[in-house]
C-alpha cells in the first residue's frame, strides 16, 4: 500500500434501527470491552485507533436509530467514507424494517458508491439468523449492487468479529479512493 493511502483518518457512521447494538459496536471498538449504554439520543462520537489497521485513525459517528431521529442520518452520511449498518440478527421482526431503512441509505444521492459494512449483530443469541439467513433477507445482492459490501457476523457485547468488519471496510475504502484517484 503506498504512503498515499496508509497514514489516513476515515469518517465513519453507525446506522442502524433502535436497540440494534450500534453505541456497544462503538464503545467496542473504542474501549475494548462491553460498557452499558441507554438508547442515543442524537449521536456518540469517538475517535478510535486499532492495531488491526495501523496507522489508521477513525472518526466514528454512532447516530440514533429512532424512527424520529433517522431523517438526521444524511447530516452524518454526506462526507462519510464508509458506513456500518448494525442488524440484530436475533430481531426477526424487524428484519423488513431495517431493510427499508438501509435501501433508503444506500440510495441517497451522498452515499451513492459509498461502502458498507452490514453488521449481523448478537450472534450469541438463541434465535439469531446466520449471516446467510440475514443477507438474504435484507436483500443484500440487490439493494447494494454496484458499491463495495460487505456482511458480518458480530458479538458486539465480546467484540467477536468487529475488527474484521473494520479491516474488510477500510480495504473497500481505500480502494474506492484509489479507484477515485486514478480517474482524475
Amino acid at each position: 500500500m503506498g504512503i498515499l493511502f496508509s497514514r489516513r483518518r476515515y469518517h465513519m457512521v453507525i446506522l442502524g434501527l433502535d436497540a440494534a447494538g450500534k453505541s456497544t459496536v462503538l464503545y467496542q471498538l473504542r474501549f475494548r470491552q462491553y460498557i452499558s449504554t441507554s438508547p442515543t439520543i442524537g449521536f456518540n462520537f469517538e475517535r478510535v485507533r486499532l492495531d488491526a489497521v495501523a496507522g489508521v485513525t477513525f472518526d466514528i459517528w454512532d447516530v440514533g436509530g429512532q424512527d424520529k431521529v433517522r431523517p438526521l442520518w444524511r447530516s452524518y452520511t454526506r462526507t462519510t467514507d464508509g458506513i456500518v449498518f448494525v442488524v440484530d440478527s436475533g430481531d426477526v421482526e424487524r428484519l423488513e424494517e431495517a431493510k427499508v431503512e438501509l435501501l433508503r441509505t444506500a440510495r441517497a444521492a451522498e452515499t451513492l458508491g459509498v461502502p458498507i459494512a452490514v453488521v449481523a449483530n448478537k450472534n450469541d443469541l438463541p434465535g439469531s439468523r446466520s449471516v446467510d439467513d440475514i443477507q438474504k433477507q435484507l436483500g443484500l445482492q440487490d439493494v447494494l449492487a454496484g458499491r463495495p459490501w460487505s456482511v458480518h457476523s458480530v458479538c458486539a457485547v465480546t467484540g467477536e468479529g468487529l475488527d474484521d468488519v473494520i479491516v474488510q471496510l477500510h480495504a473497500m475504502i481505500v480502494k474506492r479512493r484509489k479507484s477515485a484517484a486514478c480517474k482524475r
